[in-house]
């Protein structure tokens, strides 16, 4: 039985976790980036996973362009799992409908709560915290691995009805306005013109200008290179200069720069 988990991170929590549920499943099963130029499932693949980050509420870009280009034979099983700080909303809800206007069927969706990486709110959690829930998400797919492996159908995971209709009101606000959001980036004088932001940034949004990170209007506020910068240089508004960055621990910088985008759009 073969499986393909495409995922898409901004600072390893999602990679993290196609790499654990990889290691729960039967057969092999391929890690492929929604960062890079990747190629949509071919006809062996019996199993298609998506982990994906909730941003604002809801679905990242490069996951609303995937749903929007996959197709899927009909004994193919497709899942997904929704990584998020707390509130996943109605995330699943939308990508199953997305996927529904392509004749794909959702068969199943979970959401998975990590540490928070949304520093425009607040620092990384207590060390501690952290690894309390990388256990409880473990504990979860344990769970959930059985049932993708029987490919068996399951649930769509929500939040309560209240939060589905006004938290997907909010990311509908928000998103309309999130490619822009960098305007509010800026680097502090520790900046040395090292690259890793343009190099790690999933949607090619950065460009070095005379040393200097320049942002081109196409975020999605996966916010890897404030969390990833060696320097700790790129700062967002005025909050989070004194903020402790956050990535997953067991996730490098190499395996982000791997994941990344190689070329930048036109």
């Amino acid at each position: 039985m073969t499986t393909r988990l495409y995922y898409y991170t901004g600072t390893g929590n999602s990679l993290w976790v196609a790499r654990q549920l990889a290691q729960r499943l039967d057969g092999p099963a391929e890690l492929v980036s929604l960062g890079t130029d990747y190629a949509l499932p071919d006809a062996e693949c019996d199993r298609i996973g998506l982990v994906f980050p909730v941003h604002v509420w809801g679905l990242p870009q490069h996951v609303r362009d995937f749903a929007g280009r996959l197709t899927a034979a009909p004994n193919r099983y497709v899942f997904a799992l929704a990584v998020n700080a707390g509130q996943a909303a109605a995330t699943l809800l939308d990508l199953r409908e997305r996927l529904q206007v392509r004749g794909v069927s959702l068969q199943c969706g979970f959401e998975l709560r990590l540490p928070s990486n949304y520093i425009l709110w607040n620092g990384a959690q207590p060390v501690a915290q952290q690894q309390e829930l990388f256990a409880a998400a473990q504990a979860k797919l344990d769970r959930i691995a059985p049932i993708l492996r029987e490919r068996l159908p399951g649930p769509v995971e929500r939040g309560p009805w209240w939060q589905n209709i006004l938290l997907s009101a909010v990311n509908r606000f928000a998103y309309a306005k999130m490619a822009t959001t960098d305007k509010d980036f800026w680097t502090a004088d520790t900046c040395n013109g090292c690259g890793v932001c343009e190099r790690i940034c999933p949607s090619a949004n950065i460009r070095l200008e005379q040393g200097r990170p320049a942002w081109q209007h196409r975020c999605s506020q996966c916010l890897a290179c404030l969390q990833w910068c060696p320097q700790e240089a790129i700062r967002h508004g005025k909050k989070t200069a004194g903020r402790q960055r956050y990535h997953q621990p067991e996730v490098s910088l190499a395996d982000m720069l791997a994941a990344a985008h190689r070329n930048t759009p036109e």
